[in-house]
């Protein structure tokens, strides 16, 4: 056990309505020579802005293209881009994998990095870490840095404008944020930052999730209707900087192994990661025996919210013993986060945990008059 404590933050956090107008003031502070890295769609919808916002700083504009995910591949090509051109700062512009892929080409080749992500949808754009995947979307490795992003820019009119599931994704990633970080603190383990969790990190969890249980249904209604809101301001705030200096300062735990595992299923691909995330943070839940009321009450708020917590809902069955002992062992390989967790979890435990959800959140919802789940279709079988 580690008896130092680590807090790591980005150098800068900026967010608003129109943030993203101020891009090019904030990159000239770190460099003269910018590489945008965005995919066609994402560069489709704002490259006005960032050329206006850039061009308004005298910087240059040049942007490279970028595939669904961060592979070890798209970021050793973006590394030759980076030395080939002398760019002296790499922005991603976009989703997690587009701003992870960012952060790690520009930690290999030793220059400054910015996020500006596009939707509040995880907690990725501020961490000193990117999750790096196969080009099928099978979790590979963490890979770490030894600092933050120089920049994290969020424009909350942007956010409003994307599609209402992205929040929501950015919901579920959040809401592990507390679950795991009080499991954490609890237990003996580090956190991400590489020691044990400080308590303003714990305390930044937990202030995540407080701010979700009162925002997050009004911020969802704000997106709808392509609007800024004092809700929907403070749920893109506790989604992209309380949850990623919470679980980088207070620790990840069960939540997030669990939706490393899922990506090893064909059935899950095409979710997002919030998504995965959202079965993991219950089944921790049933992992930790934890009250029913706790149980009960994360089915019924995340059932609102629009987030899957049946197997049903990412496309696969207590029947499906075999994948689910598959997704359960890669839950629980040495060196996952799950050994966070204040007490030993084998494979069998996620497995029974993971089976139960279904049958749990169903009685549940029915209750209390919700929905029943609808079964997800569009991963691989």
């Amino acid at each position: 056990m580690s008896e130092l404590t680590v807090l790591a933050s980005p150098s800068r956090y900026v967010q608003g309505k129109g943030a993203l107008g101020a891009l090019g003031t904030h990159l000239a502070a770190l460099g003269d020579r910018p590489l945008i890295v965005a995919d066609d769609t994402v560069w489709g919808l704002f490259s006005a802005q960032v050329t206006e916002a850039l061009e308004a700083a005298q910087l240059p504009v040049v942007r490279v293209g970028f595939e669904r995910f961060a592979t070890p591949e798209a970021v050793d090509a973006l590394v030759e881009v980076i030395s080939a051109d002398g760019h002296d700062v790499i922005v991603g512009l976009g989703g997690g994998s587009t701003i992870d892929a960012a952060k790690a080409s520009g930690h290999l080749a030793g220059i400054r990095w910015a996020s500006v992500p596009t939707a509040a949808s995880s907690d990725a754009p501020t961490s000193a870490l990117a999750v790096i995947y196969t080009a099928e979307g099978e979790f590979v490795e963490y890979r770490f840095f030894p600092r933050n992003p120089d920049l994290v820019l969020i424009d909350t009119q942007v956010v409003a404008e994307a599609p209402v599931r992205f929040l929501a994704a950015g919901i579920g990633d959040a809401l592990a944020t507390w679950l795991e970080a009080r499991a954490t603190r609890r237990g003996t383990a580090s956190a991400m930052a590489g020691g044990r969790p400080t308590l303003a990190g714990t305390a930044l969890a937990e202030l995540s999730w407080d701010i979700l249980w009162e925002n997050a249904l009004p911020a969802l209604d704000a997106v709808s209707a392509r609007v800024v809101t004092p809700a929907l301001e403070a749920v893109v705030e506790a989604n992209t900087l309380l949850s990623g200096l919470g679980f980088e300062s207070g620790g990840l735990a069960a939540a997030h192994a669990i939706h490393n595992g899922l990506t090893a299923a064909p059935q899950t691909h095409g979710l997002t990661h919030g998504q995965k995330v959202n079965i993991g943070s219950l089944a921790q839940l049933v992992l930790e025996g934890a009250p029913t009321a706790e149980i009960e009450d994360f089915v019924v708020f995340t059932t609102r919210v629009g987030l899957p917590n049946t197997l049903t809902e990412i496309g696969l069955a207590p029947e499906d013993t075999a994948e689910l002992r598959a997704i359960a062992e890669a839950a629980t390989v040495e060196g996952e986060t799950i050994h966070a967790m204040p007490f030993p979890v084998t494979a069998e435990d996620v497995l029974a945990a993971l089976t139960a959800l279904e049958g749990l959140s169903r009685r549940v919802r029915r209750e209390h008059g919700l929905p029943e789940p609808e079964r997800y279709t569009g991963g691989g079988h």
